[in-house]
């Protein structure tokens, strides 16, 4: 009993040191760990350290622990502004709330807050809109005990100083508006108040990358070349706060940080051609012409109508012949080998023993990426550059340009546009079970967005459908915005139809996909739906509209007396720009930056380099239905 007693006394002396160092927090509904760290100036790793249970799920009334500091802190000014009135402001031609905002020196929110209608109308020439004036006030702020002060030290910027104390740039300089852009030693700044020893080292051995807007791990992955799991190993915390703006990772002192451009405007790159030496281009598709029969006119049809790969290499072949036309027309002169691979590994093998390749600029196809391997895998120790231009290929080796965009860049790319529009929506996103992972990814950027999932039948399995009742006062008056993630043509018609129906003046439905499959184009899909609800989605490429006329589609219609299809198109897009860059550029790798971006008739292209690898296109179109025509959209 005695021992008993001695047990408790200890016990109940630990709980008054702890309740001393540390403080609670009781958890108010919609809160999460991150705006709690951020409200204590501590990490989410510190608090989760403290809760294990919190990193399952966080509840509504749930007590936290939340360390505290034995330091005390200054007061710090804190500035807040009043509204004291407004003033009106009438439109001119050309101006734009950008400007506006500029000229008064306000935020843009601010205007639309003062002018409602702003967030659903344009600008109009003459229109009077009030412009709020406000009054700022100074007030001195203690932050309980959760900031110190820091001294900078020689050679320490922004992201050393947050690596440092474990916030993120952003939040670093919340804590110091007044903080000069290049730290100077000696600048003294508020940072969290933790001990010493839990104050970071910044290690020389390393390399450290801050993390840009809207980067998930594939992005990384991409820029890095550092799978989660990798970055996770350097970066512990990542694992229980995840990614963050600003946030500054430890990455191998190998690997190159320099940010990418994301957002980079098109490029004309025939106003900077200055390599004109002729250029020596291969191209190798699988025309199969050992099966066609060229005495019989139509068995040679036959053949065209029912040979896809044919059909889509003779296509592919007019398009690069149409590019290579238009190149002359700059200066730019091509000596052009048409290589028939016969879709065989086989034949692959002969051609390459029997060609030297060693001196072309170089060489487009083969068009399936087993071939295109084989091809790529030879040419990488003559460094020639091999663009792989309908398929992905199965390795990126330093040689080889990837045309296509990743699936997981065209996910980011709806993703961006979505963030990107500040207008009010409100979001739902519908799946079935097969596609859980994107809906909880969708969820995951868009938190206050409504899942709906697809109906079980009675064993528990994927049935497919939706019952009207389950859409019942999910939409809101006003712009709503539906994600569905299906590949089953049944389930997608099903849920069209049916949020279609609710399509009405005072309730718009925009419907998206990040993944336009062969589910949307099926026969129980009907376009005017789709056009109705303005559906949106990633694409590769837009398309043009044939009556438009333009140039290229005009002289490819005097040429070959019908209207080019997506395969031409690609195959003159993506050899007109591959000759540009090499006459802009000594070589292609040169000429393929990342701050280079080219658009064409349907395509654009981006080229980034991989950390250990070869060139992949970064540039996603986000299109949509428009009176059942498919355009480009833009904010």
């Amino acid at each position: 009993m005695k021992k008993l007693l001695i047990i408790i006394v200890i016990l109940l002396c630990s709980f008054s040191a702890v309740a001393q160092d540390y403080k609670t927090h009781k958890v108010q509904k919609g809160e999460t760990i991150e705006q709690i760290a951020k409200q204590y100036l501590v990490t989410p790793f510190d608090i989760l350290a403290l809760n294990p249970d919190a990193k399952k799920e966080l509840k509504p009334n749930m007590v936290l622990i939340i360390p505290t500091s034995r330091v005390k802190n200054e007061d710090i000014p804190a500035e807040t502004k009043e509204l004291i009135g407004y003033n009106t402001h009438k439109v001119k031609r050309k101006e734009t709330l950008f400007s506006i905002s500029q000229k008064y020196s306000i935020e843009i929110d601010a205007i639309k807050k003062a002018n409602p209608s702003l967030y659903s109308e344009n600008l109009r020439k003459g229109d009077k809109i009030k412009i709020p004036r406000f009054k700022t006030i100074v007030n001195k702020v203690t932050l309980n005990n959760t900031i110190k002060k820091y001294i900078v030290q020689p050679k320490e910027g922004k992201w050393r100083v947050a690596y440092k104390f474990g916030i993120t740039v952003p939040e670093l300089e919340a804590l110091n508006p007044k903080m000069n852009d290049v730290l100077q030693p000696g600048d003294e700044l508020n940072v969290p108040n933790i001990s010493n020893n839990e104050e970071k080292t910044v290690e020389e051995e390393f390399n450290y990358y801050t993390v840009l807007k809207s980067e998930g791990f594939m992005a990384l992955n991409r820029k890095l070349g550092l799978t989660q799991e990798e970055l996770e190993a350097l970066n512990p915390e990542l694992k229980e706060g995840g990614l963050k703006l600003g946030m500054v990772l430890k990455v191998p002192g190998t690997i190159e940080t320099k940010n990418i451009l994301k957002d980079v405007a098109n490029t004309n790159l025939s106003a900077n051609l200055n390599n004109l030496s002729p250029k020596r281009i291969a191209l190798m598709l699988p025309f199969g012409l050992n099966k066609v029969d060229v005495d019989s006119v139509q068995e040679a049809k036959k053949m065209i109508r029912t040979n896809g790969l044919l059909s889509v290499s003779l296509d592919f072949h007019t398009g690069v012949l149409m590019a290579l036309d238009s190149a002359k027309q700059l200066g730019i002169s091509t000596n052009l080998k048409v290589i028939d691979t016969r879709n065989q590994i086989s034949e692959i093998s002969k051609i390459l023993e029997a060609h030297d390749f060693s001196e072309y600029d170089a060489v487009i196809g083969p068009l399936m990426p087993l071939n295109l391997e084989r091809v790529a895998s030879k040419l990488k120790r003559n460094n020639v550059p091999v663009v792989s231009p309908l398929t992905m290929p199965v390795n990126l080796y330093d040689n080889v340009f990837q045309t296509i965009p990743a699936d997981d860049l065209l996910v980011e790319a709806l993703i961006n546009y979505v963030k990107k529009d500040s207008l009010p929506k409100h979001m739902v996103i519908i799946s079935d079970s097969k596609h859980q992972v994107i809906s909880d990814r969708l969820k995951g950027e868009f938190p206050l967005a409504k899942q709906i999932q697809s109906r079980k039948n009675k064993k528990g399995e994927e049935a497919y459908f939706m019952y009207q009742a389950d859409l019942e006062n999910v939409f809101k008056t006003g712009r709503n915005i539906v994600f569905l993630e299906t590949d089953n043509e049944g389930f997608a018609s099903n849920v069209i139809s049916m949020i279609n129906g609710l399509n009405m003046n005072d309730q718009e439905i925009i419907l998206m996909t990040t993944n336009k499959n062969k589910a949307f184009d099926g026969k129980e899909i009907s376009n005017y739906h789709l056009s109705n609800l303005k559906f949106h989605y990633p694409s590769v490429n837009k398309t043009i509209a044939v009556e438009s006329r333009n140039s290229f589609v005009t002289k490819y219609m005097n040429t070959y007396n019908v209207s080019p299809n997506k395969y031409a198109v690609r195959g003159f897009d993506l050899t007109l720009d591959l000759l540009l860059r090499l006459a802009s550029e000594d070589d292609l790798f040169k000429a393929s930056s990342s701050d280079i971006e080219t658009e064409y008739i349907e395509n654009k292209f981006r080229y980034s380099k991989k950390m250990f690898g070869g060139y992949y296109n970064e540039a996603v179109y986000v299109v949509k239905y428009d009176d059942l025509t498919i355009v480009e959209a833009k904010l």
